[in-house]
């Protein structure tokens, strides 16, 4: 479109209007298979990417955009900061709590960003006065949005795989606008990472086998949100007290020390969303959690997925007051998903009042996967007792 500096000028301009709009960073680049695009094909090949088959299904548009977008010249990749400056420490002390994920305390970020996309959109057809060719992406899209934003120098991948920010840091939802428009590219940012390896370490399932590479399989993200099925045993006490998400690896980053917090509003805290009380969310009903959770995010788990998180979570907690709680779900939950995992936190607690729900769902339940669960509850709580009693037995062997 036009000559160089016409190219430029409208470049210069398209990266004002995401920032009218409201976007905290904004960069260009062309329609290109991303720069890492035969890292991202092995990293399937390994199968880091679990049960997530839509990556399978869109790798060959993800790896050549201009295929399925062959109008699209230009991308323009922007950035939301999302941070809200609340911790752990913050949390209420009263009850067991759970952990969400930042992203998700307040509105769907998808509604937010598409929002702001459509804005920057109409606004740039307005600005060339004729019509533009665009299509907006985020996150659900066959677009390797951090590979776009890396490219157009929004920030660089870093070792924990987030877009990071030198001043700035990760604290973003990332979204894509194609157009039909030929703009005048970025440079990227340098990746400045260097020996730091403080998220690799911190991360208490060794999700991130190594710089830049992540087991999604191993990611409580992926296991608390993106596995729709049972969380495998081994993992369950690594999982904490996260019910959606997690956010250790960016806490720890150092570029996240000052974090600026977001202007919109929307992403703040909702009622109950911020290190929420896991008891009652244990008795939502089907009803009831789609009230609450109505233009979440947190919808994407779905409610046996979130219940089921839930229940690891008290069993993680190990406290006696979870129990009836526990009890009531094994015995009249409607989803297997969600007895099995009460099951395996009854277990976890142990204690009389724990094995005597276990042996009263064993009579009733006829599920196959929640009465081997049970059976495993009931054989960890015989191993608890042994353990208490073996004490006895060294002090004879002292002797």
């Amino acid at each position: 479109m036009g000559t160089r500096p016409e190219r430029e000028r409208l470049s210069r301009r398209v990266k004002e209007l995401a920032r009218e709009v409201g976007f905290d960073l904004v960069g260009l680049s062309p329609v290109i298979p991303p720069p890492h695009s035969e890292s991202f094909a092995e990293w399937l090949r390994r199968g880091f990417g679990g049960e997530m088959a839509y990556l399978e299904r869109g790798a060959t548009a993800r790896l050549h955009p201009g295929g399925f977008l062959p109008w699209a010249k230009s991308i323009v990749s922007v950035a939301l900061n999302y941070y809200v400056p609340l911790h752990r420490e913050d949390a209420p002390q009263d009850g067991l709590r759970g952990w969400i994920s930042r992203y998700a305390w307040g509105d769907d970020y998808h509604e937010i960003m598409e929002d702001y996309l459509g804005k920057l959109l109409a606004r740039i057809r307005a600005e060339v006065g004729e019509f533009v060719e665009g299509r907006a992406y985020v996150d659900t899209g066959p677009v390797l949005e951090r590979e776009f934003s890396s490219l157009a120098g929004v920030g660089w991948i870093g070792k924990n795989t987030t877009i990071i920010h030198p001043r700035r840091g990760s604290w973003f939802f990332l979204g894509e606008l194609f157009l039909s428009l030929d703009l005048e590219s970025d440079r990227p940012i340098r990746d400045r990472c260097g020996g730091c390896d403080l998220c690799i370490r911190a991360c208490p399932t060794g999700a991130l086998v190594g710089p830049y590479l992540l087991d999604s399989r191993r990611c409580i993200s992926y296991l608390t949100i993106e596995l729709k099925g049972s969380i495998p045993r081994e993992m369950r006490p690594l999982v904490g007290d996260h019910i959606f998400g997690c956010d250790i690896c960016q806490d720890v980053c150092p570029y996240n020390a000052k974090a600026r917090p977001s202007s919109e509003e929307r992403f703040w805290p909702r009622e109950g969303q911020y290190a929420p009380d896991l008891i009652p969310l244990l008795a939502l009903s089907e009803e009831e959690f789609r009230r609450r959770f109505k233009g979440s995010a947190i919808r994407r788990a779905k409610r046996r997925g979130l219940l089921r998180n839930v229940a690891v979570a008290l069993g993680n907690a190990g406290r006696a007051e979870a129990v009836p709680a526990l009890t009531q779900a094994l015995r009249h939950d409607p989803e297997p998903l969600v007895r099995g995992h009460a099951a395996w936190a009854l277990g976890r607690i142990g204690g009389g009042a724990a094995r005597e729900g276990l042996e009263q769902a064993s009579t009733q339940e006829t599920d196959p996967d929640v009465r081997e669960e049970i059976g495993l509850a009931l054989h960890e709580i015989s191993g608890q007792q042994s353990a208490v009693s073996s004490p006895l037995r060294a002090g004879e062997l002292e002797r």
